[in-house]
């Protein structure tokens, strides 16, 4: 699992407070691109394998400006041409849960346009940050 520190800002929240709906899905991204760099990959475009083919973010309870979040990214499964990145949004005092995410990522070939099969050794790279389904981030 590989895990990431961030602050919301002021600019990221709505009239109430809150961390606004969209600004999740930009801590989200933050997250798939270190989760990517941890795993070897720098953000090249030349050289860029990856392509976000779906995302979603359930919100589970509020975030408020100035709040420090942690965000957990691992992997629950793991196909031929794709694999399920999971993140967990959590207080990074309290613990408690305030989002979950998740992006379905296809190994992409951009010069021909269409999905390829992910090589071994990028399997086996994603295999260590694979998580047991039922398994709950404490």
């Amino acid at each position: 699992m590989e895990t990431i520190k961030i602050t919301s800002r002021f600019c990221e929240t709505d009239a109430l407070g809150h961390i606004n709906n969209t600004t999740y899905f930009v801590y989200l991204e933050e997250a798939r691109i270190k989760f990517f760099q941890t795993i070897g990959f720098e953000m090249d475009v030349k050289d860029w394998r990856f392509i976000l083919a779906s995302t979603k973010c359930d919100f589970v309870s509020q975030g408020y400006f100035n709040q420090e979040l942690r965000i957990s990214t691992y992997i629950s499964r793991i196909g031929s041409k794709s694999f399920q990145l999971e993140h967990d949004i959590l207080c990074a005092d309290t613990h408690q849960l305030i989002a979950k995410g998740n992006a379905v990522i296809v190994y992409f070939n951009f010069n021909e346009q269409r999905s390829e099969v992910i090589p071994d050794l990028l399997k086996n790279q994603l295999n260590t940050y694979l998580r047991p389904e039922n398994t709950e981030y404490s």
